[in-house]
C-alpha cells in the first residue's frame, strides 16, 4: 500500500492510515471523560512542527487532550501488541492507558502519530483504570523534550493535562493525561502479536506497512523484509549508542517497548546516570539488572532476535535458509553498535583521526571514572573545556574521588591529541557539540514533580523545561542545575507509570 497525506483544512489534519488496517490490529476506543481538565502544558513550537491550530489548542486544549473534547476527523483506537517482559513472552499486552487518536502529516511532510496517555480503559487493560498519574506524565515530558533537545530520537510531548480527578494507586494521587506524538507507536510485540496467533499474513501486512511508513525506500528491494530487518537493526544500533553516550539507562526495554521506527519509547523508570557504573539499575522492577546500563546494547540485539523470528516466513520460504539470513543480520547488529558506539565516543574526547589504540584509551577513562566515581555528564563537559585551556585541569581532576589516576590518563590522551589535526579550540568546540552541561538530572526531576503534586507548584517543572531546552550551552544563571545531587538528594530507584 501507498500511504499518502491528505489535504485538509481541519484544525486537526487527521489522516489515520494505522485506523484503515484490518481490524484485528487495533481496537477502537473512544477516551474516557475527565472531571475537571485543566492544562498544565501546550508545547507550542511542537504544534506548529504538526501543522496544528494554536490558538484552537489554547482555547480548547484542556478538553482535546484529555480526551472530553474528540477533534473531527480523529478514529480514537487502542493499538494490539504481544512482548517479552523481562524475558517472558506475553501474547496480549497492547494499549491499555493510551488511545490513538489519530495521524497528522507535519509541516515537513512527515507522519506522526497523536496519542493520549492516560484517557481511561481500554480492552487491553488487564483490570487497570487506564488512567495516569501526575507524576509519571510531568516526567515523561521532561525527559522527552530532554532526549530530543539532546539530539536521540524519541517520542516527544505535545500537552499535559491534569483531569481534576484521582487515581488510585499505593497512596491517592491527582491524575493527568499525557499527548505524545511519535513517528508511530510500531513496537517489536506488534509483530510479536501477529506471530504467536501463527497469522503469517498478519505479520506481512504490518511489515508492508512499516516499509510504506518508515522505509519506502526499501520497497523495490529484490527482498524488502530482510532489507526492513536490517533497516530497523541499524536504527536500535544507532539509539542505543546514543544512550550510552548520554549516560541514559531506560530501564524497560522490553520488546514492546522498542519501536521499529528507531525512537526512545516509554519513560517511566528510565534515568541517567550520575557518577559512572557499568551496572547501574534504576528501574524499581529490574530487580536482576536485567536492563543495566552496558547491558543494553545486548538487550537491544536480543530484542532484535525476537523481531527476526517474526520475520522467517517472509524472509525466505525455507526457514533454515530465513533462519540463516537472519542470524547474519543479528550478529552484523553487534558490528553496527560498536562502530556506532566508537565513533561517537572518539567525538566525546575530541579526537577526529581513527588510531588502532583508540579503544583502549576510552576504556581506560571509563575504567579511572567508574573507580574514581566520577559524574558521567560533568567529566566530559570538563574534558571538553580542558581541550582548549589547560587551566580547567583542576575542574577536571575534581570530579574523581582519586585524582591520580585521572592525571596518568590525562598524560595519555594528550599524547593522543598531539597526533590530531584540528586545533585545540576547533576541539573543545566540537567536544562541547556532543557532551552536554545539562541532562535532566534524576533529583532535578524528582524535586518538580514532588511541587506539583503536593503543593500545585509547576514553576520547577517549568524552570526545569527551560534549562534543558538548551543542553550544550553554557548558561551561568544554570550552573546549580549541572551539579551532581547532594548525598541527601541521590534518587536510588525509579518507578514504572502504570
Amino acid at each position: 500500500m501507498t500511504i499518502a497525506p491528505a489535504q485538509t483544512s481541519r484544525p486537526f489534519p487527521f489522516d489515520n492510515s494505522y485506523a484503515r488496517l484490518p481490524q484485528n490490529f487495533f481496537a477502537r476506543q473512544a477516551p474516557s471523560a475527565a472531571a475537571e481538565p485543566w492544562l498544565i502544558k501546550l508545547n507550542e513550537p511542537l504544534a506548529q512542527e504538526l501543522g496544528l491550530d494554536i490558538e484552537l489548542l489554547k482555547r480548547d486544549g484542556a478538553a482535546i487532550f484529555s480526551g472530553n473534547l474528540v477533534p473531527e476527523g480523529a478514529d480514537p483506537l487502542a493499538m494490539a501488541y504481544a512482548g517479552h517482559q523481562f524475558g517472558s513472552f506475553v501474547p496480549q499486552l497492547g494499549d491499555g492507558r493510551a488511545i490513538l487518536l489519530g495521524e497528522v502529516i507535519d509541516v515537513k511532510g512527515r507522519r506522526r502519530d497523536i496519542q493520549l496517555k492516560g484517557a481511561g480503559a481500554t480492552p487491553f487493560s488487564r483490570r487497570g483504570d487506564g488512567r495516569a498519574a501526575l507524576g509519571p506524565v510531568l516526567r515523561e515530558y521532561i525527559v522527552s523534550e530532554a532526549m530530543h533537545a539532546l539530539g536521540v530520537p524519541a517520542t516527544r510531548a505535545l500537552a499535559a493535562v491534569s483531569t481534576g480527578q484521582p487515581v488510585y494507586r499505593e497512596q491517592i494521587l491527582p491524575g493527568a493525561v499525557f499527548t505524545r506524538v511519535a513517528a508511530s507507536h510500531i513496537r517489536v510485540g506488534t509483530f510479536q502479536f501477529f506471530a504467536a496467533r501463527g497469522d503469517t499474513e498478519g505479520v506481512r501486512a504490518l511489515a508492508d506497512y512499516v516499509i510504506d511508513r518508515h522505509y519506502p525506500e526499501l520497497k523495490d528491494g529484490a527482498n524488502p523484509y530482510i532489507a526492513l530487518y536490517e533497516a530497523i537493526a541499524e536504527r536500535q544500533a544507532a539509539l542505543i549508542a546514543k544512550w550510552l553516550h548520554i549516560g541514559f539507562i531506560h530501564g524497560v526495554m522490553n520488546t514492546d517497548n522498542m519501536t521499529v521506527s528507531g525512537e526512545t519509547i516509554d519513560f517511566g523508570p528510565c534515568a541517567f546516570m550520575d557518577a559512572y557504573d557499568p551496572g547501574k539499575v534504576f528501574s524499581s522492577i529490574d530487580q536482576n539488572g536485567r536492563y543495566a546500563y552496558a547491558s543494553q546494547p545486548g538487550i537491544g540485539q536480543w530484542n532484535l532476535a525476537r523481531l527476526g523470528e517474526t520475520l522467517l516466513p517472509l524472509i525466505d520460504a525455507d526457514q533454515d535458509k530465513a533462519v540463516e539470513i537472519a542470524n547474519v543480520v543479528i550478529k552484523d547488529y553487534g558490528e553496527r553498535f560498536q562502530l556506532h558506539w566508537m565513533r561517537g565516543m572518539r567525538e566525546k574526547i575530541g579526537l577526529a583521526d581513527v588510531e588502532d589504540d583508540d579503544l583502549a584509551l576510552i576504556q581506560s577513562l571509563l575504567s579511572v571514572m567508574q573507580a574514581g566515581q566520577a559524574d558521567f555528564t560533568l567529566t566530559f563537559r570538563r574534558l571538553s573545556h580542558l581541550a582548549a585551556d589547560n587551566g580547567a585541569e583542576d575542574a577536571f581532576l575534581g570530579t574523581f574521588s582519586d585524582s591520580a589516576a585521572a592525571k596518568e590518563w590525562l598524560v595519555r590522551w594528550r599524547e593522543r591529541l598531539a597526533r590530531e589535526t584540528t586545533t585545540p579550540n576547533e576541539r573543545s568546540v566540537a567536544m562541547l557539540g556532543v557532551n552536554p552541561a545539562f541532562i535532566p538530572r534524576n533529583h532535578r526531576i524528582e524535586q518538580a514533580i514532588v511541587a506539583a503534586v503536593e503543593d500545585a507548584d509547576f514553576s520547577l517543572f517549568e524552570a526545569l523545561l527551560d534549562v534543558l531546552a538548551r543542553p550544550y550551552e553554557d548558561h551561568a544563571e544554570f550552573t546549580a542545575y549541572m551539579q551532581p545531587p547532594k548525598p541527601e538528594e541521590r534518587v536510588l530507584q525509579t518507578f514504572c507509570g502504570t
